[in-house]
């Protein structure tokens, strides 16, 4: 069995959000983007997408940052590495210095490292944020770990 190569194609908002809904391990589609890029193979059939957007976390958000928001993959090989490197490159190209992305614990990291991006923090499960004054549901209480691109 050969290798699938992709190649790299401009998604639409609506065709992303829609492939990280059907793809997409623990995460809906996030609230917002500044950019998608996707990974199609040689039929032209739409393989993996990348949503990258402003910081979550806000003391993240300084104007210079982006976040790769979701990335998702049908499981094709090497197609996370290759949005990831493709969501630097245009991140810088439009002024950006930074490009951040999380993985949870369990998930090795191996796309992110493979585009050459670096661990560069730890971050333990956080309690809820659920407050009496303001309820708010619980997506489960996960280790997470933050990485940059080069």
């Amino acid at each position: 069995m050969s290798a699938v190569r992709l190649h790299l194609v401009p998604v639409r908002s609506r065709e992303a959000m829609d492939f990280v809904r059907a793809w997409h391990r623990h995460h809906p589609p996030p609230a917002g983007q500044i950019f998608t890029v996707g990974a199609a193979d040689e039929p032209g059939t739409l393989r993996a997408v990348a949503i990258v957007g402003r910081p979550v976390a806000r003391h993240l958000d300084d104007g210079t940052t982006l976040e790769v928001t979701r990335a998702a993959s049908d499981g094709v090989p090497n197609a996370n590495s290759l949005l990831y490197g493709a969501s630097w490159r245009a991140a810088k190209a439009l002024g950006y210095q930074h490009l951040i992305t999380f993985t949870q614990a369990g998930e090795s990291g191996a796309s992110l490292r493979g585009a050459g991006w670096h661990l560069i923090a730890s971050r333990p499960p956080r309690a809820g944020r659920h407050t009496p004054s303001r309820p708010r549901a619980s997506h489960g209480h996960i280790a997470r770990f933050l990485w940059q691109a080069p």
